[in-house]
């Protein structure tokens, strides 16, 4: 596991965090799958690296 993957897994995991509070504070639902989708792009990125299917 090298410095990228970890970044992008913290990443994505930092913005499913965000999805969480946007949930709760009643933020427009666009807003929201906006973030999910940027949060799923992160952590597939980050396992991808991991797995080392990008070079």
């Amino acid at each position: 596991m090298n410095g990228t993957s970890t970044a992008l897994i913290l990443v994505g995991l930092f913005l499913v965090g965000g999805i969480i509070s946007f949930l709760k504070q009643g933020m427009p639902k666009g807003l929201i799958v906006l973030l999910g989708i940027g949060a799923a792009m992160c952590l597939a990125a980050g396992v991808l690296r991991i797995k080392g299917l990008w070079s």
